[in-house]
Formats: structure tokens, sequence, C-alpha cells
């Protein structure tokens, strides 16, 4: 495992094999940082044929209104409970530049754009969609585990076409308290309309992730991680 820095978000790198071939760029919740989701990795039982480079980045600091200005890791400002009423453009359109400097760089290092996946997981998943869906090169596709759509009403005139058909898989939680299963589904609608391939799953679970879902999504990359 490896800490990356320099000039980008810092992050969490690990690569399961030498050759490196895919990315996964794997974005965490608020409050938390990228060794949130670092020992999934070897619950994925990915293809040993497939070497993949996990890369999870640390949100910023920053006071978020919600939690009464308190200082944490986050992608952007949350004001209100109701997530799609005052949000925080400016916050999230920074994190997107961010964001995509990383998927850059990986471009750079050699990782074609279709063999890059977009994860998060609660803000982390609401940044993956808002970058993923606006990126200017085709991704692999995209994870958004608890999550929303954020800036939604701004995604017909933001959506780039490179990524109109990318594939996108959305799990969530039946007892969500934090982000209602509600508001999840009324995002999948909306891409649904918008001729977006989501595959979708609810779990009997809270805001949080189970071993049925590491399963499927274990499923799901296999199928995305084709070896080359």
């Amino acid at each position: 495992m490896t800490i990356l820095s320099t000039n980008y978000l810092p992050a969490i790198k690990l690569e399961t094999g030498t050759n490196v071939t895919h990315t996964v760029l794997w974005m965490h919740g608020l409050g938390a940082d990228g060794n949130d989701f670092v020992p999934i990795v070897k619950e994925l039982k990915l293809s040993p044929e497939v070497h993949v480079r996990f890369i999870f980045p640390h949100a910023p600091a920053r006071p978020v209104t919600i939690n009464n200005g308190f200082v944490m890791r986050a992608w952007y400002d949350i004001c209100r409970s109701d997530l799609n009423s005052h949000e925080d453009k400016l916050g999230i359109r920074d994190s997107q530049k961010a964001i995509d400097a990383l998927i850059e760089r990986e471009i750079l290092n050699g990782i074609a754009s279709e063999r890059i996946i977009l994860a998060g997981f609660s803000q982390g998943g609401a940044m993956a969609l808002h970058v993923g869906l606006r990126h200017e090169k085709k991704l692999a596709g995209i994870i958004a585990l608890s999550c929303y759509l954020p800036l939604a009403e701004m995604l017909s005139v933001e959506a780039h076409p490179a990524n109109a058909s990318v594939p996108i898989l959305m799990m969530h939680g039946t007892h969500d308290s934090i982000v209602p299963i509600s508001q999840a589904r009324m995002s999948r609608e909306l891409l649904l309309a918008a001729n977006y391939q989501v595959k979708w799953h609810e779990y009997t679970m809270e805001h949080s992730v189970c071993i049925n879902q590491i399963e499927d999504i274990s499923t799901w990359l296999n199928w995305i991680l084709q070896p080359l």
C-alpha cells in the first residue's frame, strides 16, 4: 500500500498485481477518509487475470454546515438534510476538478480511460455520479453506493456524450436515515429517463455496506474488468 500526494489530492494506492491494466478510483463518505474502503479490496474476489490499481483519495477538510460547522473531510458542504436543496455548487465543482485530475493522472500513467471505474459511498458516491456523467473521456463504469445525484437539474446540459452509455451500479439500504432511499430512487428514475444503463440493488441495511452487497459488487466488477 502506497500513499500518493504531490500536487493531487492525497490518496492511498493499492494494487492487486504488478502489471496494472485497470484503475478503480474510490471516494469515501462525509467525515471519513481514504482508509475507509481499503479493507474491501481483499473481499472483492476479483479475477487474478486482471491487475487493478485501487486509489482511495482523501477529500479536503472543510467546515460542514449541517454538522454545526465542524471541520472534517468532505467533498462539499451540506447545508440541510434535504440534500438536493441549497447545494454547495462551488464545493462540488472544485471536487469535480480534483477528481478529474486524478483520472488524467491515471491516463498519463498508461491506463486508458475506458479501463477506469469511479466508485464512491455516500458523498463520495454522489461525486462518482457527478464526475462520471460529465467526464469528457469514456469511462468503464460508475459504482454509486448509498448516495444520490447532486446538481440533478444541471445534468441534461452538462452530461458528456462520451459517457452516455456508461454502466452504472447503484446500491442502497432500505433503512438508510442519512440518504433516504426515496431520494436515491428519484435519482435512479432521473437517470433511467435520460437513458442511462442503471443496475439497481436494495439491501435491508442502514447507511452502511453489507456482505451481500460486497458479493454483488464483486460480480459487477468482474463483468466490467475484463482481461486485456
